[in-house]
């Protein structure tokens, strides 16, 4: 997570006005890039991650710092003939701007608009002078960590999962922490949310609070990490499709850390 938070951090923002590294978005995903990164990882924390140098060729870019992002909702469904959607909104901050649009003066009501600025770097450069590549600019689309997911079978093409999370930065972690559940392990969408959050955004590790054993943090502070038990409150949705006595059916989970509930006919 720390090495893919730094490549993050410094590379990424809307491709239409910052140039990938390499000249190729995948050339973060290339397979060489990827081992090189991969042997970094040893038996003692890195604490924080610098970026790599993806195709060789670096960037003019200061890395973005981190901030939070906030008032993100999902949700996952699957009807009776089988169409899907996973879908993570926000308007970030709490209530967005604050402001309320309304559509009727004679029958109050409307919508708050939103408050996407938050998705940018709040610093255009850094003490350098560096330009960051996610910084605000007129027309830019905001950078964002919403992760709603599909996952098809690659053979047949069905359907296998919906999924996603509020959750600012943390998205990617509860997302993928749901996702190895469920696909590498075999669990029930509801055992996969179920289990403890954890990450880094390239800083110190992050442990939900109450959910692991003491032996468990101090064998990570012992590696050099920097741990913080906290609140980390996911709001995962999930449905997969499974088997119940040899039938098919659709199974869902919701995340008993906010207030989502399961429904189905």
């Amino acid at each position: 997570a720390r090495l893919a938070f730094a490549d993050r951090a410094q590379y990424v923002a809307d491709p239409d006005f910052v140039q990938p590294p390499a000249g190729s978005w995948m050339s973060l995903l290339e397979p060489a890039y990827l081992a090189s990164r991969a042997q970094l990882i040893g038996a003692q924390s890195m604490k924080v991650a610098q970026p790599g140098t993806p195709g060789g060729v670096r960037t003019s870019h200061a890395p973005m710092p981190d901030q939070p992002e906030y008032g993100t909702s999902h949700i996952s469904i699957v009807d009776a003939f089988g169409n899907a959607v996973a879908m993570t909104t926000t308007i970030e901050d709490q209530f967005g701007s604050r402001q309320m649009v309304t559509t009727n003066a004679a029958r109050p009501g409307g919508f708050l608009l939103n408050n996407e600025l938050t998705d940018f770097s709040f610093a255009p450069t850094d003490a350098q002078g560096q330009p960051i590549a996610n910084r605000v600019q007129p027309g830019k689309r905001p950078r964002s960590s919403m992760a709603p997911t599909l996952v098809f079978d690659k053979a047949s093409g069905e359907l296998l999962m919906s999924g996603g999370s509020p959750g600012g930065a943390a998205i990617i972690h509860y997302t993928a922490k749901t996702l190895y559940g469920v696909l590498n392990w075999g669990l029930m969408p509801q055992q996969a949310i179920n289990l403890p959050n954890f990450g880094t955004f390239n800083g110190p590790t992050l442990l939900e609070e109450n959910r692991f054993l003491p032996a468990t943090v101090e064998a990570l502070r012992a590696r050099g990490a920097e741990v913080r038990e906290m609140n980390m409150t996911s709001g995962l949705q999930a449905i997969t499709r499974g088997q119940v006595h040899g039938k098919k059916m659709w199974l869902g989970g919701a995340d008993p850390r906010r207030e989502g509930v399961v429904m189905g006919d």
